[in-house]
């Protein structure tokens, strides 16, 4: 067995018997979706508020676990069930029936609470029906994904791109929710990000569909695919630094000297899915050798040979080792070396990156999962949530997945 097939077995272990049975267990069968908060104690707050990120999260995260480990040889329906719970709570309570789009978030009992519409929200319930589409058929889900396709592009962009926050009716609003480190940003990388992940995997699942209806949809989608590749080329990749901009305003300049690691990372081997869904030599040259940049860059100038560092906010690293920058971390470098097979440095950096999130970032207490956050050295930070809005099973259980199907392929 060679390292990538002893990752891929040790991934598939970790969903299977710890990242599943730990999610399972935050249904809720009164109120619909998923439990919004599990302290750091380990206490279940059952009236906590449910992001609807989350409950887009874990159903994209039951679907796929469905769809991937029925390809590799084991249909587990519990899977299927627990995505269809969680698609429920999408179509009945988190999509406003009345303005259209996606509720930033819900009362335990699934009344609105925060009834801001936020572009990367939308986005997230996109990658969530698309997903869940491909793992029950339900044509409902896949034209409810397009009608917020649709949704994004008449009433959160601009003639350069799209924008951040809105009221409950669409009217634009600052952007708090995704604007951090001391600025108020106008546009994201994140949520630029985001959609094109989201919009990769809505073209991805409609491959196998020729009636007219997908494939004029599909071609729709495509299009804005490559739109968001240029973008991402000529205003957010800065060659000269080798990393991409963060936070930036109305006209894509950026407004603050931050090199996420994380994101670089993560979206190296996002680039390169989109790239291979899309199918065209044109993007694959020109999208290919930033992904390359970026991922030498990151294993340069973040990498201390086990694990990840978090940012560089102005010349200041932070260095904690934050739960989803560490997954995001092993598929990056994998796919790297996939991409390279020479710098077997990067597969290296994969295993090792995999050695350090079993020792210390998978919390061993009973009934938890993964700590949100620890120090260099390994040791936890406390009093972070393991489950809340954020924290979900989309970066550490897509982690195992991408290991299964890359080895699979």
């Amino acid at each position: 067995m060679n390292e990538k097939q002893h990752l891929a077995k040790e991934a598939r272990e970790h969903l299977e018997q710890t990242i599943i049975p730990f999610w399972k267990k935050l249904r809720d069968d009164q109120y619909g979706g998923y439990y919004g908060w599990l302290s750091y104690d380990l206490e279940l707050d059952k009236k906590a508020v449910k992001g609807c990120i989350l409950n887009s999260r874990i159903t994209w995260f039951f679907s796929n676990a469905y769809t991937v480990l029925k390809n590799a040889g084991k249909a587990d329906e519990s899977l299927l069930s627990e995505a269809e719970h969680g698609y429920e709570f999408l179509k009945e309570k988190c999509i406003d029936k009345k303005n259209g789009g996606i509720f930033w978030s819900l009362n335990y009992d699934g009344t609105p609470e925060d009834t801001t519409k936020h572009t990367y929200n939308q986005a997230f319930c996109i990658y969530a029906l698309s997903s869940y589409f491909e793992a029950s058929g339900d044509r409902e889900a896949l034209e409810t994904a397009y009608q917020l396709f649709e949704l994004i592009e008449e009433k959160c962009t601009d003639e350069i791109g799209y924008l951040e926050a809105f009221t409950i009716d669409f009217k634009p609003e600052s952007n708090e929710k995704l604007s951090e480190n001391g600025v108020l940003a106008d546009k994201t990388m994140n949520t630029l990000l985001h959609v094109f992940e989201a919009y990769t995997e809505f073209v991805r699942v409609t491959k196998t569909l020729d009636d007219t209806w997908a494939v004029n949809a599909r071609n729709k989608v495509e299009k804005r695919l490559m739109w968001i590749m240029d973008t991402f080329a000529e205003k957010v990749y800065n060659p000269k630094l080798h990393r991409q901009e963060v936070f930036f305003d109305r006209e894509y300049h950026s407004i603050l000297d931050l090199h996420s690691y994380g994101h670089d990372i993560e979206t190296a081997w996002l680039m390169d899915r989109g790239v291979e869904v899309l199918g065209r030599d044109d993007y694959r040259r020109k999208m290919t050798p930033i992904t390359k940049d970026l991922t030498n860059q990151i294993f340069h100038v973040a990498f201390d040979g086990h694990s990840l560092a978090n940012e560089c906010d102005r010349g200041v690293v932070n260095e904690n080792r934050v739960w989803w920058v560490q997954a995001e971390t092993v598929i990056g470098f994998l796919n790297g070396y996939e991409k390279e097979p020479e710098r077997t440095e990067y597969l290296e950096a994969a295993v090792s990156e995999w050695e350090f999130i079993k020792e210390y970032v998978i919390d061993k207490r009973t009934g938890s999962e993964w700590f949100w956050e620890v120090k260099k050295d390994g040791s936890p930070i406390e009093g972070r949530p393991v489950v809340e809005p954020w924290k979900c099973p989309y970066h550490n259980g897509r982690m195992c997945m991408e290991l299964i199907k890359r080895t699979e392929k």
